[in-house]
């Protein structure tokens, strides 16, 4: 059995965990995070000094929890990991820089992990979970990507938002209509008592230079903007603002377009599974709208739990554990940070010789 000690710092979640494989099934066996949300909402988003600060301050407690929750000693890990790239420069910082200490000095591997492979490794972490080949939908707070996982857990990107991800999106609308941070669950609260069909907002679309569309493609910058122009006439007329009406008619043509590009993708692609990851993969009518469109397609769907949706660091374990199991892979003492890394490339940060 290998168990594994990952470290999540990319932005203002502060995570540990104690993940262990054990016959090809993973494990949680202690879990701590410590969200820094209330902080950064007073300003509206997520302030990246701040964001340090406080995950040097968290991550020593979170350490110390997971050992003393699991009943483990740090004697019991075989290797740790931490999220490397992408994310903010100085808080993936505190979490690389603690990982690398701590596998020097107990004189274990240290694997960087991409954040996005974190993210589709969550899937892992359910009771139930896809083999592959499969299509992850991965849509959160800075990523909206269509990704093939094929046999050897190789990574293909067949689509990805050529501007906002869904959930800046979600953040961008909600500030619009004087909500709080993050704006997801503050959006899919007052939409349930909206009618999701009172505005006809448009469905971005992506041309090619040539003539036509991207197919697996998004853009939510014209969405958000059809938003702010219906708020503006409503203020302009001196009418009451329908506020759930619009939140319920944005969030349900989000949901729309992630699940027909979704769907149109996996049978292009001649995959019979569709994942959903990420922190807007919690949103409750996206969930709904995947499971019943996907059934009428004849397609299976693997929903990550929604704990497990958010930034955490047992989804960084569960990656760790599919790399350290597969090929054996460790990375350089050397690796740095990069606030930009393809997940394409993922591989080059268990080189020799580090990217970066």
């Amino acid at each position: 059995m290998s168990i594994i000690l990952s470290l999540e710092t990319s932005c203002d979640e502060s995570a540990a965990a104690l993940v262990s494989n054990e016959k090809g099934k993973i494990e949680l066996l202690g879990n701590e995070i410590a969200s820094q949300i209330e902080e950064h909402a007073r300003w509206g988003g997520v302030v990246p000094e701040i964001a340090s600060r406080r995950h040097l301050e968290n991550l020593p407690f979170l350490i110390e929890q997971v050992f003393l929750k699991s009943k483990l000693d740090i004697k019991d890990i075989n290797a740790v990991a931490a999220t490397v790239t992408p994310g903010l420069a100085g808080s993936l910082l505190v979490g690389s820089i603690t990982a690398r200490t701590i596998a020097s000095l107990h004189q274990i591997p240290f694997l960087g992990i991409h954040h996005l492979e974190g993210h589709l490794s969550s899937i892992y972490l359910a009771e139930n979970h896809p083999s592959p080949p499969f299509l992850v939908l991965l849509v959160s707070g800075g990523h909206t990507e269509l990704i093939k996982v094929d046999l050897e857990h190789n990574y293909q990107r067949l689509g990805r938002s050529h501007d906002d991800a869904a959930g800046e999106a979600f953040d961008k609308v909600a500030r619009l209509l004087g909500l709080s941070y993050p704006g997801g669950p503050e959006i899919q609260k007052i939409a349930r008592g909206g009618d999701p069909k009172r505005f006809s907002f448009p469905k971005g679309r992506v041309s090619k230079p040539q003539g036509g569309f991207y197919p697996y493609d998004f853009s939510f910058s014209g969405l958000k903007t059809a938003v702010f122009r219906q708020i503006d006439k409503f203020k302009l007329e001196n009418k009451a603002l329908p506020s759930e009406d619009i939140a319920a008619s944005f969030e349900n043509v989000v949901a729309e377009v992630l699940v027909e590009r979704s769907i149109r993708c996996a049978i292009d692609q001649d995959l019979s599974s569709i994942v959903l990851v990420g922190g807007v993969a919690a949103n409750e009518r996206l969930r709904k709208m995947m499971l019943e469109k996907a059934s009428e397609n004849s397609l299976k769907i693997a929903l990550a739990p929604m704990e497990f949706c958010t930034d955490n660091a047992a989804m960084i374990g569960a990656a760790a554990l599919l790399r350290l199991s597969s090929n054996n892979n460790q990375s350089s003492m050397e690796l740095g940070v990069s606030a930009r890394w393809p997940l394409e490339k993922s591989d080059l940060l268990y080189n020799l010789i580090p990217p970066f």
